[in-house]
């Protein structure tokens, strides 16, 4: 795991030097091995890359690394899981290689196939290569949003790195918030693809490609890749044969991703999705595996460890345990400075405090994120299920008519479920609704009004384009596709990116092959997905014939820390104190302290709390101008 920047900027070219050094320093922990920057005065241009060394660990993998004629030059973040494969091929064609790193392979392969090469990628990536006789930049981004990407684009200028954080170094960068992208942020506690909180940014969408002209300082983005079609309801197919293709798809990427030149881990949360990765990789393995996990004493209802600690029994892994005490709130800021932009997800905390843990023993560590939203983990799933059956039997006049009797509750200060919501709303909206922070009502009042009315219906711009390409398909499919589109990249990968970078630790996701992504979609039919009674249905056959007996059929406990109970000792008045600062401009003070009375009562506030609590303090790190 590496971090890549870079500028084009005519007025600052006389400062590049110290410009790109500046930004390679902020991103010192994505890359502690090694930096290196490259000026290109002629083109106005300077990139600029850290190491975590992975691959080929001499100085040959130092980067921006150039090709041979020193006319195309790349820098580089992320694996590429099958870049062996593909060396080969290029070497049957006749190119010989310098080095022994995958990054070499990515800039052959834009020599042979152009722009087209991200088609044979197999990993998670964010790069640029200079191409310096077109005097053009390529940037691309992995399908599933593993490796994030920023950029800044106006007349003549053109900024990108791995984190925002690097940007704002460059003198006279804007940093005003984005009302539209605030006001996404505290309905799903995360700002969605393809949008940031600060105006004038963007981040490249998963699954895209971006050209710039350095002559004529334009911009194209494009898509390579879509999540595939559904898997047709009538589709037959033999659950033995369904097992047996996970099986094998997710041992083939197993087998790739535990390849490294250092020492490899695995997050072993006691969930099923690490239990089959760790099952996997002892099966592969021939030594013993290293596996890692966090316990919270006290608090059952978080802790797995006992689970992660049977399996690596069974499994007779190298196993390691992290007691989390009761949370020090020291460790919030640290982590929204970490956060390029705020999200509301409290197990940044035990995911930050396991990746300093695995560093102390690995530099790379395997974990199960992706397997809920390709195979239906989440609980809402279940509820979606049950809505297919709701819409199914219940007439679209009783489904208004209690709406209103839900508003009407609302009216006399009930918080109206946003499931009952999803429920009773439009598909579109149901897909969205299950993962709401704060649903459209308390953001109305939090906001006293003044919301915009992009935001008013609770459903992104590209959970929508998702309802328009899905239409047709069942309720289940278009949230599966929703999640996998929309909170993966923006909220889980994000939280694993940074949290896991700010340790300097590689993390890997076997679910996230592109090959085992398009088998969920395209092969496995919903009945082995989730239904009104259960979730994750084919991986719990798979977990049939790996885990044993005592771990199979365990219900999902989720990896998150007990932030009710810490909210009781010193994290309430470190919120209070913090969220005093709050601009009334966003949200009056008074509504902020109606939540802070509602936590007896209201779980939810709790989190909400944590949500602007992590904003504010990112916005007062960053000096964001409102």
């Amino acid at each position: 795991m590496c971090g890549v920047v870079g500028i084009h900027d005519s007025r600052k070219a006389s400062h590049y030097k110290e410009i790109v050094h500046e930004m390679c320093r902020t991103l010192s922990h994505r890359g502690p091995d090694a930096s290196g920057t490259a000026i290109f005065p002629e083109s106005g241009l300077g990139l600029g890359h850290t190491r975590l060394a992975i691959i080929d660990l001499t100085s040959a993998g130092t980067q921006p690394l150039a090709d041979s004629s020193g006319e195309y030059i790349i820098t580089f973040n992320g694996e590429i899981y099958n870049y062996q494969s593909l060396r080969q091929q290029l070497v049957n064609s006749g190119i010989v290689f310098q080095t022994h790193t995958d990054t070499e392979v990515i800039l052959e392969a834009y020599k042979k196939w152009g722009t087209r090469c991200i088609e044979q990628l197999r990993g998670m990536f964010a790069f640029c290569v200079f191409d310096r006789k077109k005097q053009t930049l390529f940037l691309a981004r992995d399908r599933a949003g593993e490796k994030p990407l920023f950029y800044f684009h106006s007349a003549g200028q053109f900024y990108f790195a791995s984190e925002l954080k690097a940007i704002f170094t460059i003198p006279g960068v804007s940093r005003k918030l984005n009302q539209e992208s605030f006001e996404y942020f505290l309905a799903y506690g995360y700002v969605p693809s393809n949008r940031c909180m600060v105006d004038g940014f963007h981040k490249l969408s998963p699954g895209h490609t971006l050209e710039y002209n350095i002559r004529s300082s334009e911009l194209q983005v494009k898509s390579y890749w879509q999540p595939p079609r559904f898997c047709p309801t009538t589709a037959l197919h033999q659950s033995e044969e369904l097992v047996e293709q996970l099986d094998e798809m997710l041992e083939k990427s197993v087998r790739e991703q535990l390849v490294a030149d250092v020492p490899v881990g695995i997050l072993l949360s006691g969930g099923l999705d690490s239990s089959l990765i760790t099952a996997v990789a002892a099966r592969v393995s021939e030594t013993p595996v290293k596996t890692f996990t966090v316990s919270f004493p006290g608090h059952t209802k978080f802790d797995e460890a006992s689970v992660a600690r049977t399996l690596a029994e069974d499994f007779s892994t190298d196993h390691h345990e992290l007691v989390a005490e009761p949370g020090s709130v020291d460790i919030l800021p640290m982590l929204a400075e970490q956060f390029d932009e705020p999200i509301s997800d409290s197990s940044m905390v035990p995911t930050y405090l396991v990746s300093k843990l695995i560093r102390e023993h690995a530099t790379v560590a395997l974990g199960g994120d992706g397997g809920d939203e390709l195979f239906g983990g989440y609980h809402q799933y279940k509820w979606l299920e049950s809505l297919s059956a709701f819409r199914k039997w219940t007439p679209a006049f009783g489904r208004q008519i209690t709406q209103l009797g839900l508003k009407a509750a609302v009216g006399f200060g009930f918080d109206r479920p946003n499931f009952v919501r999803a429920f009773l709303a439009e598909e579109k909206d149901a897909i969205a609704f299950c993962n709401v922070l704060f649903g459209e009502d308390i953001r109305n009042t939090m906001l006293a009004g003044r919301s915009t009315k992009s935001t008013q219906n609770s459903i992104t711009p590209e959970q929508y384009k998702v309802w328009l390409a899905s239409r047709g398909a069942t309720v289940l499919q278009m949230g599966l596709h929703a999640d996998f589109s929309s909170y993966l990249p923006d909220d889980i990968l994000v939280k694993v990116d940074r949290c896991s970078m700010l340790a300097s630790l590689e993390t890997r996701a076997p679910f996230l092959d592109y090959r085992l992504i398009e088998f969920a979609f395209k092969e496995c039919p919903d009945q082995y997905k989730a239904s009104a009674k259960t979730t994750k249905i084919l991986p719990r056959m798979l977990a049939e014939k790996l885990l044993p007996s005592s771990m199979q059929g365990r219900k999902k406990q989720g990896f998150s820390i007990p932030l009710n109970d810490w909210f009781r000792g010193d994290w309430k008045d470190f919120f209070g104190d913090v969220l005093r600062e709050f601009d009334p401009n966003l949200i009056p003070q008074k509504n902020i302290q109606a939540l802070f009375q509602q936590t007896e009562k209201n779980k939810a506030a709790v989190h909400r709390l944590f949500a602007l609590t992590m904003f504010e303090l990112w916005r007062q790190r960053y000096a964001i101008v409102i």
